[in-house]
C-alpha cells in the first residue's frame, strides 16, 4: 500500500494516441513476435514523491482473425513523470491504440519548506 503523509494530495491525467501504424503500415499492424511502443508523459505539475498510476486502453484497433495480445503498463516512474509502456507479441495485427493515465500522489504547498 502506498501511504500518502500529506494535506496535499495532487491528481493528474491524460490521454495519448499510442500509435497508428495501420496508415504506414508500421510494425504493430504489419509485424510478429514481440514489440514494444513506449511514450513519455510528463506531469503537468512536479510531485513530492513518485505516485501511484494507472494506465488503461481507452481505445483500440485490433484485426479479428488474429488474437488480441495487449500488456500496457506504467513504467520508470518518477515525480515528474512516467513512461507507457504497450507490448505485444506473436502474430497479434493492431492499427492504432490510445490509452488513458491517472496518477495520484502527494503534492507540495506553498507554505511547505525543507531543512536540508
Amino acid at each position: 500500500m502506498k501511504r500518502i503523509d500529506t494535506k496535499l494530495m495532487g491528481i493528474d491525467q491524460g490521454e495519448l494516441v499510442l500509435f497508428t501504424d495501420f496508415e504506414k503500415g508500421g510494425a504493430m499492424w504489419t509485424g510478429e513476435g514481440e514489440r514494444t511502443r513506449v511514450h513519455t508523459v510528463r506531469f503537468t505539475e512536479r510531485f513530492r514523491t513518485p505516485p501511484a498510476v494507472h494506465c488503461a486502453l481507452s481505445m483500440w484497433d485490433i484485426d479479428s482473425r488474429t488474437n488480441a495480445r495487449v500488456e500496457v503498463s506504467a513504467e520508470a516512474i518518477t515525480e515528474v513523470g512516467f513512461e507507457v509502456a504497450f507490448r505485444t507479441w506473436a502474430d497479434t495485427r493492431i492499427a492504432r491504440a490510445r490509452v488513458r493515465w491517472m496518477a495520484i500522489g502527494e503534492v507540495s504547498h506553498e507554505d511547505d519548506w525543507d531543512l536540508y
